[in-house]
């Protein structure tokens, strides 16, 4: 945890100002298959955008809508990334995976492959989710990850997490880095509680990833924590 810490993102001392005057319509969504990603798609269409989603495995992919435009890539490839980001207004990024036994950069490889298109492609706008637990919310997961999941189960997938908001601070997009407590498939409520300070040091903190998604999809219009992390919990 104090590694994690240390070599984690501290928060931002104030958010970054904006030229942005451009409507947001088209968003790319990465990791649109996981948790966190199918709630992304759903309720981004509900809202009217057009979302492209880069998968893997297209049959992964159960939402049939108009306004859905579904591509095979691996965010490993930079050309399929870049196939994908090309006439994008947003990129907003839920990726995951399970290699959790073993050093891995996936995360962090990806989101330099994604932001690299990004500044390619003129595309300023990047939504990406991390987690509690790290940089300056290091210990926020509560004791139970904070001792046991993170540093036993989970050590080489948070280390990529770190190299992940490292990597997305040093870039020139305009970013937000959306760290969530212990994910849940409850029903979204609403209104979930978000900021620097956000989880708790004792019990595990949860939140459900509809809720995730829907703050996710607020930060596009919403300049509060441009170029800071922010925690949110239930």
């Amino acid at each position: 945890s104090v590694g994690l810490a240390r070599n984690g993102l501290r928060n931002s001392p104030a958010a970054r100002s904006t030229t942005r005057t451009k409507r947001i319509t088209r968003v790319l969504i990465v990791g649109a298959t996981g948790g966190t990603g199918r709630e992304l798609v759903t309720q981004a269409l509900e809202r009217g955008y057009e979302v492209t989603a880069i998968v893997r495995d297209p049959s992964s992919m159960h939402i049939d809508n108009p306004k859905l435009r579904v591509i095979i890539g691996d965010v490993l490839d930079y050309p399929s990334v870049e196939s994908a980001v090309r006439d994008q207004d947003a990129v907003i990024s839920a990726l995951g995976h399970k290699q959790f036994f073993g050093p891995t950069r996936i995360l962090s490889d990806g989101t330099r492959n994604l932001l690299t298109a990004m500044e390619t492609h003129g595309v300023s706008r990047f939504i990406c989710e991390t987690s509690l637990g790290i940089g300056s919310s290091a210990g926020r997961m509560g004791i139970y990850y904070t001792f046991f999941v993170i540093p036993v189960i989970l050590p080489f997938y948070f280390w990529d997490k770190t190299r992940q908001e490292q990597i997305i601070a040093q870039s020139k997009t305009e970013w937000t880095i959306v760290r969530p407590a212990v994910l849940t498939n409850a029903a979204k409520k609403g209104s979930p509680r978000h900021g620097h300070h956000i989880g708790n040091f004792l019990w595990t903190a949860r939140i459900s990833r509809a809720d995730v998604a829907d703050f996710m999809l607020n930060q596009l219009a919403d300049d509060t924590y441009l170029g800071t992390p922010v925690g949110v919990c239930g």
